[in-house]
């Protein structure tokens, strides 16, 4: 199988670290969605990484649905069956996820020229960070064993500390900070590291 992927993406670096806690081979072919002039379309019409091509040609895209495939098809266990666990795990993906749907888009905003940039949806974009990692610090309990939902926290964190680090999320945050740089130290973590 084949990752149509971004090494800087934190949505394909939890598809990587589910493969690697699962064992599952992926090789990563580099796709430049964002250019003007990508094809990335043919193989994802999102137009977004990461997109996962399977041995038959069909193609997967969206971090939950190839990390759901991967765990269903592969001996997972990440994601629990339907219960109060599963719906547990799934909030702390959406926590991780949501994390990356505002850090992601900051990135994109603080690139552009100053005089261009949105000094209002910077604003949302960090307030939808602190308030996610407030939350997180609060139930860190809550961050307990390896599954979908630490996996996403770990990467969107990872993100944070890649692209942003200047912004200190660890200041007031001592319990969450304590859980990162355990889960961080998994070799799934280690392999995937964005560059």
């Amino acid at each position: 199988m084949k990752v149509h992927a971004s090494p800087a993406s934190p949505y394909v670096r939890k598809v990587r670290a589910l493969a690697v806690e699962l064992g599952v081979p992926l090789e990563m072919v580099i796709a430049d969605a964002a250019a003007a002039d990508s094809s990335f379309g043919r193989i994802n019409p999102i137009h977004r990484v990461p997109a996962l091509e399977l041995d038959n040609g069909e193609v997967l895209f969206d971090s939950p649905l190839i990390c759901e495939y991967l765990d269903a098809n592969h001996g997972g266990g990440f994601f629990p069956p339907p219960g109060p666990e599963r719906w547990r795990v799934l909030k702390l993906q959406a926590l991780g996820d949501g994390i990356m749907d505002a850090a992601v888009p900051r990135r994109g905003e603080v690139l552009r020229p100053e005089q261009q940039q949105s000094p209002a949806r910077l604003a949302a974009y960090e307030r939808s960070i602190r308030q996610v990692l407030d939350a997180l610090e609060r139930d860190v309990d809550g961050l307990s064993g390896v599954n979908i939902g630490t996996i996403a926290v770990a990467c969107a964190l990872g993100y944070l500390d890649f692209r942003f680090p200047d912004d200190a999320w660890r200041k007031g945050r001592p319990a969450l900070e304590a859980w990162y740089d355990t889960f961080a130290q998994r070799p799934s973590m280690v392999q995937t590291a964005p560059y």
